[in-house]
């Protein structure tokens, strides 16, 4: 129980049956008592709320409804004791770095990792940086066009998964039995509406089956051959698996078959065997603002290389791999395991909300503490909040990211 004086301006909400109020009516301004639980914040309001249980009569409710919108708000001390201690002072940590932001525009991951400037030529990382633009740009022209954030987000991933560089549809790696198993999730902040595909191996884009998910059917997530299915029904390039095959790819997957015939890795396999840290990383994702100020998010893989038993990483995963609200989208990259147990993407969104914070603080609290204190360089996160902020946060060596704002300047980086 708390005491809760001084509640002029409280929006009093009646909330399903629960437990009996407790607080004396007769003099709420004198400290009414309530559980801490029917506090919250509005979202989109920043107003206490005072939610109080249909249990309560209604005529007492009445009363104490107008009492409490009647209390006058203690007035603050004056003099020196309203003056905060020095040290008190000192104590206040600094102001989150806000970090670019943009009027509309995207911002995109490419997968975060362990790449360095000394694993990759100059070539390459030309090559990455290019098809990065590429995407931004595809996006930016919808976007430009007058199209809405939904649309942007679908035709800069559809540039990545026809991509091999990026694990995601052409360039996803192969599991254990040598095939390629791949997953989408995208979600649209103004509706929650949210569509997801898990372990298809036909579908060109799967990306644009996770969007007809949410879109043409009543589900929010569909697997293996009956999402397929679903695929062909709804007109979708299905494509032989061949299609997926590229030979670094292959090779990669050599490489983690002989780590784990060899008992060497970093055990990431479990039961199975390691996985090469390399291995547990390599997604896409692509946050868009639009010119109305709506968000959606999406987030495209072929999840780990040599994974088994049908293993399901986090990028479906509507939450944990992918959200979008009327505030805030994220999309996740890296150690889907720990990015699914700690609901990475939702969580950032939620304390954005409930603890008033900015987006860049939200997301330094779940990726450099909370999953920084329980695996090192699991992975990362890009966003985007509806003031336009971006924020591209990773704990690993690096992390294939780029934004592009209203005027179409792209900005893209690799390395942290």
């Amino acid at each position: 129980m708390a005491s809760r004086p001084g509640l002029r301006g409280t929006v009093v909400r009646v909330q399903r049956p629960g437990s009996s109020i407790s607080a004396p009516v007769s003099d709420p301004c004198a400290g009414p008592v309530f559980p801490v639980s029917w506090f919250r914040m509005s979202n989109q309001t920043r107003r206490e709320e005072l939610m109080i249980p249909t249990s309560i009569p209604t005529g007492r409710l009445l009363v104490l409804a107008s009492l409490l919108t009647a209390c006058a708000t203690p007035p603050a001390p004056r003099g020196p004791a309203a003056d905060p201690a020095p040290e008190a002072a000192a104590a206040a940590p600094a102001p989150e770095a806000a970090g670019p932001r943009i009027e509309w525009g995207l911002v995109m991951h490419g997968g975060a990792g362990t790449m360095s400037p000394e694993s990759m030529t100059p070539e390459r990382e030309a090559e990455y940086r290019a098809t990065m633009e590429r995407a931004l740009r595809a996006g930016h022209a919808v976007l430009r066009d007058g199209g809405g954030s939904l649309d942007a987000v679908v035709a800069a991933i559809v540039i990545l998964e026809d991509s091999p560089l990026f694990n995601a549809g052409r360039g996803a790696v192969f599991t254990a039995e040598g095939t390629n198993s791949h997953d989408a999730s995208i979600m649209y902040g103004p509706t929650l509406g949210a569509g997801a595909v898990a372990g298809v191996g036909v579908v060109k884009n799967p990306i644009l089956l996770a969007r007809a998910v949410m879109e043409a059917s009543p589900h929010v997530m569909l697997s293996g051959a009956g999402a397929e299915t679903f695929a062909q029904e709804q007109g979708l390039e299905i494509v032989d698996p061949g299609y997926f095959y590229t030979e670094r790819r292959w090779r990669a997957l050599q490489r983690a078959k002989e780590a784990e015939a060899g008992g060497t890795g970093d055990g990431t396999g479990g039961a199975a065997g390691p996985l090469s840290s390399a291995s547990k990383f390599g997604t896409v994702g692509v946050i868009a603002l639009d010119r109305e100020g709506r968000i959606a998010a999406g987030t495209s893989t072929g999840g780990m290389t040599n994974k088994k038993w049908g293993r399901i990483g986090d990028s479906p995963i509507i939450g944990a791999g992918t959200y979008a609200d009327a505030e805030c989208g994220i999309s996740s990259t890296g150690w889907g395991e720990y990015f699914i147990r700690n609901v990475v993407a939702y969580d950032v969104c939620a304390r954005m909300r409930y603890k008033g914070i900015p987006l860049a603080r939200a997301a330094r609290e779940v990726i450099m503490e909370r999953l920084e204190s329980q695996e090192p360089e699991t992975g990362g996160i890009v966003a985007l909040d509806g003031d336009g902020h971006v924020v591209m946060t990773f704990n690993t060596p690096g992390m294939y990211r780029g934004y592009i704002d209203a005027d179409g300047e792209v900005r893209t980086a690799i390395y942290r």
